[in-house]
């Protein structure tokens, strides 16, 4: 039996990685070779159809990289954002070709330091809130909750969620201060696709980039900027699983409330430490017993 639990943690992490590992590797690498031909109807949806880079290769193409720029620049100067994540990852099925897995996150955020992820999925819910003085994680099927004291930026605040407590969350990037300085440091190849009419009900600017450790695609909107979704193989997967993150229902400078950033639905639930979930059940047991 498959445990959902697992593989939507498991997936979390992953496409969590989509954008950050981007920076943290400095290594040349090419595009996947060997792409299957596209249906008719994608190549007719895709405007401009470049010619295959050389394998092995690195490819840099300025227009890429400026429209990740104005993409990056374009979340920078928003004070607070809100918009629906909605990811489709893969795992091996028992026959062999993998199942799809989806969760589907509302995400509110005001700079610098406050945060809301609303999460479903195929799996237990969660909830992750960030009020500029604490962190809280609760698990409302479970009825725990988890409250470590808040770092002063959203950006520290991932780094100390994901080192303390394992959690990760697909859109990362979007929220981070400077996301261009993520996915610029570590490319080893950019280059533009194409546009596409066919995503998030908009015309968009496809990119694909690449660094030693992931292969990305990614649709920006041609007028507004926005990211709309992303696609991504781990170049080291021997399954080539696929990754893909839809994101919509933006709003820009939406008016927040202090409130939005906290829940009472917590204050009566079971209190763990902000640790990773390996370490969950034992400490729910103790604080149970008592």
């Amino acid at each position: 039996m498959i445990d959902l639990h697992h593989l939507v943690r498991r997936a979390a992490m992953l496409v969590a990685g989509f954008f950050l590992v981007a920076g943290m590797q400095a290594q040349a690498a090419d595009p996947v070779g060997g792409q299957a031909a596209k249906p008719a109807r994608a190549a007719a949806a895709t405007s401009r159809k470049p010619a295959a880079p050389a394998a092995g290769k690195p490819v840099f193409e300025q227009r890429a990289l400026d429209l990740l720029k104005a993409m990056s620049e374009r979340l920078m100067a928003a004070r607070s954002l809100s918009f629906t994540a909605q990811v489709t990852y893969e795992h091996p099925s028992r026959l062999g070709p993998p199942l799809a897995f989806m969760t589907i996150s509302e995400v509110l955020m005001q700079r610098p330091d406050k945060l809301r992820v609303l999460t479903l999925g195929d799996g237990p819910a969660s909830e992750f809130y960030l009020d500029g003085k604490t962190m809280t994680a609760f698990s409302p099927a479970e009825n725990f909750v988890a409250v470590t004291a808040a770092p002063p930026t959203i950006d520290e605040a991932l780094k100390v969620a994901f080192r303390d407590a394992g959690i990760y969350f697909p859109f990362a990037d979007v929220l981070l201060a400077d996301p261009y300085a993520n996915l610029a440091a570590g490319l080893g190849t950019a280059f533009v696709v194409g546009q596409s009419k066919v995503v998030g009900g908009t015309t968009t600017q496809v990119v694909a980039f690449a660094n030693n450790e992931v292969f990305m695609q990614l649709w920006i909107g041609a007028e507004d900027k926005l990211p709309r979704m992303l696609r991504a193989v781990y170049r080291r997967d021997p399954l080539r699983q696929r990754h893909q993150m839809e994101l919509s229902n933006w709003k820009v400078d939406p008016v927040v409330a202090a409130s939005d950033f906290t829940t009472a639905k917590a204050a009566s639930a079971v209190a763990i430490p902000f640790a990773h979930p390996a370490a969950k059940p034992a400490a729910a047991a103790a604080a149970r017993s008592q």
